[in-house]
């Protein structure tokens, strides 16, 4: 069963997406660390604001990375990681 793409995802409280210039990354800080996000998820990161749905979601990165077939399922995946670690709330 694949993610419903209406669903709209927003970061839990306590938990905030930001650029870190000392790992020269994105990262997603939370009170009891931080986790290093790669390139594909500082992305998708980017466009998580509580307002997009996973659809806009996909549609947006699919204009800044046309050609990728798998685009739409690498970010039905992100979200189901996200969600089970407790990151995204998706309502």
């Amino acid at each position: 069963m694949s993610l419903d793409r209406q669903l709209i995802p927003q970061w839990r409280r306590g938990y905030r997406f930001q650029f870190e210039p000392a790992q020269n990354a994105h990262v997603l800080l939370y009170p009891e660390g931080m986790i290093k996000l790669n390139e594909s998820a500082s992305a998708i990161g980017g466009l998580i604001d509580g307002e997009r749905s996973v659809a806009l979601i996909i549609e947006a990165l699919d204009l800044q990375f046309p050609g990728f077939p798998e685009l739409g399922s690498d970010v039905e995946q992100f979200m189901e990681v996200a969600r089970a670690e407790h990151w995204i709330d998706l309502a």
